[in-house]
């Protein structure tokens, strides 16, 4: 996979936030409600475009995902949820991308070290 698109960044940026407060995983609306208190949700236009870059994500593999139990869900009497975890190629992904983001938003003088 290329480059991060910025919604993929900040889905990154949620799930490894949610997992700095101990949930290790999340489902597609949590990450959502994540990204829209700390974003502001600038990134994020509808619920489909989130699950297709969950999706790319997930096949670049940088998330994993699984599943929720039907028995869980049918008990609580709502569909199954499907819960993602950043890999640790996600987090390295996110690092460089958080990186050349800081980089290229630096003035040119900025990255010269004075010798």
């Amino acid at each position: 996979m290329g480059s991060l698109v910025p919604l993929e960044v900040s889905i990154l940026e949620a799930a490894l936030e949610l997992r700095r407060r101990g949930v290790v995983e999340a489902h597609g609306f949590l990450l959502a409600k994540e990204m829209r208190e700390e974003h502001r949700a600038r990134r994020l236009t509808a619920y489909g475009t989130l699950y297709k870059a969950l999706e790319r994500l997930e096949r670049a593999g940088y998330l994993e995902s699984r599943w929720e139990d039907p028995m869980v869900a049918a008990s609580d009497g709502r569909p199954r949820r499907r819960f993602y975890r950043v890999t640790l190629a996600g987090e390295g992904a996110y690092a460089q991308a958080t990186t050349t983001e800081t980089e290229s938003s630096l003035p040119r003088s900025a990255a010269i070290l004075p010798s």
